[in-house]
């Protein structure tokens, strides 16, 4: 169980992290790498973690994205490791990917693209055939139509917020909004209370939540079969949000246009209403560097002083610095847990200078400040106490600010 932090913390790095975010951490305390071994913190962006080995010496891993799904993140809790993220650093990115695909399903571009391109004959009958054909691909405008965003987060409300400017009526329907996402939502989006309710209404609709067991295949048959007629379904959330079948029989009924997403697959390649692409969301050198800065800012907050912002599996605790001496324990959410770390620093005469201590489901993270040094016998009571999974002891003496 690592107890505090080496004189150098090392950072493996599984994908190429975008150099603007990598330079933040100051060469003086970290020591970063592709082939760094027995690494303190693993950095990630598309690398496969459920198979590798994930050495004892690891304290925090970091993906530079939103999604998770590529971490062992229930095996890591077990281990009182943080998984931390960086959601809303890629949003204007797939904002932006989500309208173009507005724009080429309501124009039927990807088939007029075609069209064009099987055209043979000179240039009289090349001009007469682009005027024969023309009309099958007749579209419609977006203003006045209706688009449905399933999911309130950052991408969710500035889809949303685009829809409004773009004059289109908007429903947002998302249970799990945080006040803060309700605060920054345009005035103008309608609330859905129930799913049905979005679905039925909406022309185009959106999906922007993460996957978990509860949104797994959120987009099934029956939801599908409360939808208008040539509904546009647009997924740049994950691609097991959705039912494939459903949706491959919903186009055949009439009832999906166009299935727009970022997630190719074998059942869906070649089918003439999929409009699949090769995972663009994130894809724009401005996010890669948004999401490189923002996980290398936490990083080195959680590495330094235990700062926590940002994980799927740990509680928000950010506590400013009272004294040198700072303790981080990483535990499960037991009664009397507290208590028992309270008392191992009382024994020893120890003054708890400030306390935070949050919960989030099993998971729960305590810092504590005291105002002297915290001996190694009292690390160690407190390290065997049942429910502890990780500790670490920050004392401070000179702090790597970021460059």
């Amino acid at each position: 169980m690592p107890d505090g932090i080496r004189e150098i913390t090392r950072i493996l790095t599984l994908n190429s992290i975008a150099q603007v975010g990598l330079k933040r951490f100051p060469s003086s305390f970290f020591q970063i790498g592709s082939d760094v071994t027995d690494p303190d913190v693993i950095l990630v962006r598309s690398h496969n973690m459920h198979d590798m080995h994930i050495p004892e010496s690891v304290i925090a891993i970091g993906r530079a994205g939103a999604g998770t799904n590529n971490i062992p993140v229930n095996q890591m809790s077990a281990r009182g490791i943080p998984v931390f993220n960086t959601p809303g650093a890629n949003a204007n990115a797939v904002k932006e990917l989500v309208l173009a695909g507005m724009l080429i399903a309501s124009r039927n571009l990807i088939p007029a693209l075609h069209f064009v391109n099987a055209l043979e004959g000179d240039d009289q009958s090349f001009n007469l055939q682009v005027e024969a054909g023309k009309k099958q691909f007749s579209g419609t405008e977006l203003p006045g139509r209706t688009l449905g965003v399933i999911g309130l987060g950052k991408i969710g409300r500035q889809v949303a917020d685009v829809g409004i400017r773009l004059g289109m009526k908007v429903f947002g329907y998302d249970p799990k909004i945080t006040i803060d996402s309700a605060w920054s939502l345009p005035a103008e989006v309608q609330k859905a209370n129930q799913i049905e309710e979005l679905i039925r209404r909406s022309q185009f609709i959106s999906l922007h939540v993460p996957l978990n067991d509860s949104t797994r295949y959120l987009i099934n048959e029956a939801l599908i079969a409360g939808m208008q007629k040539n509904t546009v379904l647009l997924n740049f959330s994950r691609d097991a949000i959705v039912d494939e079948e459903a949706v491959l029989a919903g186009i055949r009924n009439g009832i999906i246009k166009y299935y727009v997403c970022d997630f190719p697959s074998q059942k869906l390649q070649r089918q003439p209403a999929v409009i699949s692409l090769p995972h663009l969301g994130a894809s724009t050198r401005e996010a890669e560097e948004n999401c490189a800065m923002m996980i290398a800012d936490q990083i080195m907050d959680y590495v330094t002083h235990g700062n926590i912002s940002f994980t799927v599996n740990f509680p928000d605790v950010v506590m400013e610095r009272g004294t040198p001496f700072r303790v981080a324990v990483a535990n499960a959410n037991v009664p009397n847990l507290l208590g028992q770390i309270s008392t191992c620093m009382a024994d020893v005469g120890l003054n708890i200078h400030n306390m935070v201590n949050k919960s989030k489901g099993e998971m729960a993270y305590t810092l504590v400040d005291t105002d002297r040094a915290v001996p190694q016998e009292t690390i160690d009571a407190i390290s065997r106490i049942t429910g502890v999974l990780m500790l670490r002891y920050l004392p401070i003496s000179e702090s790597p600010e970021r460059v």
